[in-house]
């Protein structure tokens, strides 16, 4: 289970850099998207995997008996998506800016001294 997701962790950390190397902002705002994906995975499995182990311990143990999953890394998750989705949010509104203003999304077309914005 392990490699099947360290595989899906290298393909998605190689489609987003092929996407941010494109000269589109939609396609480098989706490549940002597989980029951070690709991080939660990879929190996520150096955090360890536990199958069926919640990550409550009781609060009267005071020697750890049993597996458990760590909490740290799920948090840690949840808090990068909540941060990933602001950052997307803010990006789309800009690059909707961008585009009404220039009438272009290409980056190569941003890039003239010629006009200005």
């Amino acid at each position: 289970m392990e490699l099947l997701i360290v595989f899906l962790i290298g393909l998605l950390y190689a489609s987003g850099i092929y996407m941010m190397l494109r000269r589109s902002m939609v396609k480098l705002l989706l490549g940002l998207l597989l980029l951070g994906n690709g991080a939660n995975l990879l929190i996520f499995l150096l955090g360890d995997l536990t199958e069926g182990r919640p990550p409550v311990i009781p609060s009267d143990s005071n020697i750890f008996m049993e597996i458990y999953a760590d909490p740290i890394p799920q948090s840690l998750i949840l808090t990068a998506i909540v941060i990933s989705f602001g950052l997307q949010s803010f990006a789309i509104i800009l690059l909707k800016k961008v585009y009404l203003a220039t009438g272009s999304e290409n980056l190569d077309d941003l890039n003239t001294h010629e006009q200005d914005i």
